[in-house]
């Protein structure tokens, strides 16, 4: 059935919670108001406001909250109104979420969901545009999920809530409204498991989030050019599925990285090192990174848009890998 992105995870939250009666939902305005994005339309309806638990501004207080909560057998869903605001519940998420299990010698879990918008929209500014998952992936005892379509969203989403250990499931806010077909019927998606959205022979693209949707437009104009482009959504960036991308890039011979976060320390810089130390003698020519400017993001439509990866950097960056002129 065809599903929006929004629809998907709403689905999958709703599916889980009539399954399991642990799970509550919590976060700024997710009940009354439905979410700053409607993405919780409807539950405070459903499952009341025990479940379904509306808060003040205070994303380290909530989250923190959570946590505990999770430690006493509990699975929350925490809904951050964007993932820039998890800045703030960074003590939280690092400190505690991230360590619990491993400090407990795993007598304890963290059964937790971290979930809301990242990366940019439009002309939201520097403080609500940023694409953190770098951030997140860099700490041991987190699992980082990117998903990029609706049918992946929703399985991805109901195997994090699963999952025993604590989840940061970032979701492109321009996906919101996108539409895609959405299996009918339970299903789950395990994480730390890539898909290849597009097979071809000639170069790898690994894009993830609303970065794919960029990478298969470009893969498609360069079909006109008779270049055949394999497209990788690594779709959970921590644990990666490495094996699937170098299975790839042994295929191609060439690779090219897109990702919308900042380039230096970027996540495309640590799955580029360990294709090269995977795959180093498959390769023909050195890995190529497409990626958001090093710059805080403009405010100014144009400035934003030359700040994030488009379609024409993609083809020319492939172009240039390739040797076409």
């Amino acid at each position: 059935m065809l599903l929006s992105y929004r629809d998907a995870l709403n689905q999958a939250m709703r599916e889980e919670m009539r399954r399991d009666s642990r799970i509550v939902l919590i976060g700024e305005e997710v009940g009354y108001y439905q979410g700053a994005f409607k993405v919780t339309k409807g539950f405070v309806e459903e499952f009341g406001p025990h479940r379904v638990v509306d808060t003040p501004i205070t994303e380290a207080g909530f989250t923190g909250l959570a946590i505990g909560a999770a430690v006493a057998g509990l699975r929350p869903i925490v809904e951050l109104m964007t993932m820039n605001f998890g800045i703030v519940a960074l003590d939280q998420i690092v400190n505690n979420a991230a360590k619990i299990r491993y400090m407990s010698g795993g007598q304890l879990s963290v059964p937790l969901v971290i979930r809301g918008p990242g990366s940019a929209a439009h002309q939201l500014g520097a403080q609500h545009s940023q694409s953190l998952e770098a951030w997140f992936c860099h700490v041991p005892g987190l699992k980082v999920v990117a998903p990029s379509t609706p049918h992946d969203a929703k399985g991805l989403l109901k195997s994090a809530i699963r999952d025993q250990n604590p989840v940061v499931f970032i979701e492109a806010q321009l996906l919101y409204g996108t539409k895609g077909e959405v299996a009918e019927g339970e299903y789950t998606i395990p994480l730390g498991r890539a898909d290849v959205k597009r097979a071809g022979t000639d170069v790898t693209v690994v894009a993830y989030s609303k970065m794919l949707l960029v990478a298969l437009e470009a893969a498609e104009r360069l079909r006109q050019d008779g270049l055949d482009v394999e497209v990788i959504d690594p779709r959970t960036l921590k644990p990666l599925d490495l094996e699937s991308i170098v299975t790839s890039v042994k295929k191609t011979g060439r690779m090219v990285i897109v990702e919308e976060g900042w380039r230096f320390c970027g996540l495309g810089a640590q799955i580029a090192d360990s294709v090269y130390a995977a795959a180093f003698d498959y390769l023909d020519a050195p890995i190529v990174r497409v990626t958001g400017e090093d710059v805080p993001m403009p405010y100014s439509r144009p400035l934003e848009d030359a700040a994030i990866p488009d379609v024409p950097r993609v083809v020319a960056a492939i172009h240039s890998l390739c040797g076409v002129a």
